[in-house]
């Protein structure tokens, strides 16, 4: 463990995570840990959209500031979040992101402790703006990403995401369902990713959705995002068999609402997955070239199915062969939403169910 450092008794802290998806709800539980501990510290986070529009209302938050994702490039840009984030005067600055566009916001801040990565997850130059360098003992990226806070006496802190939904969120959620005449139980199938190399064949999600709908009366809802996606969405329910329909476009705190509805969630490593984690529905994850040990699905109630994976640098997964992906065959899946299925006769919003990972 970490040194505690000496801290005010309300310290203000900053958060940098700028992206993506699935790693801004990874760093969820950080924000709401600090705020267990430090009840009138001021917390602010940096983020870039579209992840940002997820931390709109946290109740851990007492400000978000929006970068664009290529801010690095713009000198005027960096001036003025330079000005934004000096004005805020914060005492510490967390970079959970360990990039080097991470960790410069944490250097323009102005923070006089800045806490990041020292190892193999403070990656290109990071690690130069940090006072604070952690060396991680944990595998999986939300452990990992807690293990920052170890410095301020956080340790181990329960895991709570605390996804922001609005009754506005949910009446949307509402809406989309009515259109689609979905008001029974349903699974929500997600069809893309964001590389190729962690795509599986939208004919096997479609057969997944046959085997919800014959053996278990579950229609899927087929989500996506972008045309891409949608073309493999429309694939999936047009080998269904009339088991699968095919969801409207929505934006991320839409998907959070309709995913807070759903009895499972069957997807590829993805934001969206990890969406699904955060609001609590049991998710089937299928992982090729990420090992599902450092970003699998989190806690409780969720299955990964893997066959296959790499144990290098992510250019190399990024580039992953599809071999990966296809040695998941349809059965392996099928019979993995039959455990989980198996095990969710509670109330959707009632026990958990226990963890199994295959």
């Amino acid at each position: 463990m970490s040194k505690p450092l000496m801290l005010p008794e309300n310290p203000r802290i900053l958060i940098v995570r700028l992206s993506a998806v699935g790693d801004v709800i990874h760093a969820m539980p950080l924000v709401v840990a600090l705020r267990e501990r430090f009840p009138k510290a001021f917390l602010a986070w940096v983020c870039s959209p579209p992840a940002a529009t997820l931390l709109q209302g946290h109740e851990a938050l007492d400000e978000l500031i929006v970068v664009g994702r290529r801010y690095l490039r713009s000198p005027r840009e960096m001036l003025a979040l330079r000005r934004r984030l000096r004005a805020l005067r914060v005492d510490i600055a967390i970079d959970a992101q360990g990039l080097t566009k991470s960790a410069v916001v944490a250097w323009l801040s102005g923070a006089p402790v800045r806490i990041g990565f020292g190892d193999q997850w403070g990656r290109e130059i990071s690690r130069w703006f940090y006072t604070e360098q952690i060396h991680t003992k944990t595998k999986h990226t939300v452990d990992r990403t807690l293990e920052l806070i170890e410095p301020l006496g956080i340790v181990r802190p329960a895991v709570r995401f605390h996804v922001p939904l609005n009754e506005a969120d949910r009446q949307a959620a509402d809406r989309m369902l009515t259109g689609l005449a979905m008001d029974a139980p349903f699974a929500i199938i997600n069809a893309g990713a964001g590389w190729r190399s962690k795509l599986w064949p939208p004919e096997r999600f479609g057969a997944v959705a046959r085997h919800l709908g014959r053996l278990w009366r579950l229609p899927s809802l087929v989500v996506w995002a972008g045309a891409e996606e949608r073309a493999l969405a429309e694939t999936i329910v047009a080998s269904a068999d009339g088991h699968a329909r095919l969801a409207p476009s929505t934006t991320l705190r839409e998907l959070a609402a309709l995913c807070e509805k759903a009895t499972l969630f069957v997807s590829s490593d993805t934001g969206p997955l990890h969406l699904a984690v955060a609001v609590g529905t049991p998710c089937v994850g299928l992982y090729g070239p990420w090992p599902a040990e450092e970003n699998g699905p989190y806690g409780p109630g969720h299955v990964v199915v893997q066959k296959m994976a790499i144990y290098g640098p992510s250019s190399q997964r990024r580039r992953a062969p599809r071999e990966l992906m296809e040695a998941i065959d349809v059965p392996s899946v099928c019979e993995t939403c039959d455990t989980i299925l198996s095990r969710t006769t509670v109330e959707r919003n009632g026990s958990q169910v226990g963890e199994v990972r295959i």
